[in-house]
């Protein structure tokens, strides 16, 4: 199934160089990008910062925007609030919590260690709170990553109080996350929005979802809170245009409308960038 992806935006893709296989680098993921007329992407590293590398791979191209964040895991130094002011800096646009590093992901992998936004009394680290504050002052989103439904929760309801307007649950339908309906619509409101990633219907996540699901999903928490991306490069996976292009037709072959596809590829992820 093909899409035409003129002026969409994935904002979650994994490139090279990398510590684990990718199937594009930096500069062939931005070329497909414009060559499918694409207005933007997101490139996403578990343990760099991507910002300085968007914007050269953004020079180099050329007619096509790309960007960058970073992921708060063990190998920027965690929740680690110098590592947040120099990212901003240098022009990130997310700011994410833990991933690989993530308590709840080293529960999942039976791992030992992970990070965690709770102390020892289940209340938000004072860093958090500090962090969360600078990426209010920069007006940048700030990510769930993979913390627990519990800790994404606490965030959320945090970044809210504190005014927050780009806040963003992580793949809430991934095996990893798998956030409940009832608690999706209860977290719903101005500044919330819900990254719905294609990677979670592939065998390389156990087929954790399908996209009959997520599209419920999006019907029953609302298209004004729901951005849709691919979360591919891996190398199992299709190259992240043929990813999105797929995704795109399956929910239009679903019954969501043009302008309702607009909403969630288009304008959303371009409100998030701001663009």
């Amino acid at each position: 199934m093909d899409y035409d992806l003129s002026g969409t935006l994935d904002l979650h893709i994994h490139t090279s160089p990398d510590i684990q296989p990718r199937r594009l680098d930096d500069i062939q993921a931005a070329e497909a990008a414009k060559l499918a007329g694409m207005r933007a992407i997101l490139i996403k590293s578990h343990v760099v910062l991507t910002a300085d590398r968007a914007m050269i791979a953004e020079k180099v191209v050329g007619g096509v925007r790309i960007f960058g964040g970073l992921v708060l895991n063990h190998a920027v130094g965690g929740f680690n609030l110098a590592a947040v002011e120099a990212a901003i800096t240098m022009g990130a646009k997310v700011v994410w919590m833990p991933t690989h590093s993530a308590l709840s992901m080293a529960r999942w992998t039976g791992d030992d260690g992970g990070l965690s936004i709770f102390d020892k009394e289940r209340a938000i680290l004072p860093v958090v709170h500090e962090i969360l504050d600078r990426i209010l002052q920069a007006n940048i989103a700030l990510a769930t990553g993979h913390l627990s439904v519990e800790e994404s929760v606490a965030l959320v309801r945090l970044a809210k109080s504190m005014r927050l307007k780009k806040i963003i649950i992580t793949h809430p339908e991934s095996v990893l996350i798998r956030m409940p309906l009832e608690i999706q619509q209860d977290l719903n409101g101005p500044g919330v929005f819900y990254e719905r990633c294609f990677v979670d219907t592939t065998p390389l996540m156990n087929f954790g979802t399908t996209i009959e699901e997520i599209g419920s999903h999006i019907r029953a928490v609302g298209l004004d809170s729901t951005f849709v991306s691919t979360d591919f490069g891996q190398v199992a996976n299709p190259s992240p245009v043929e990813g999105m292009s797929i995704y795109l037709a399956s929910l239009r072959a679903m019954g969501f409308t043009e302008r309702e596809i607009s909403k969630i590829a288009y304008l959303t992820p371009a409100f998030l960038m701001d663009l």
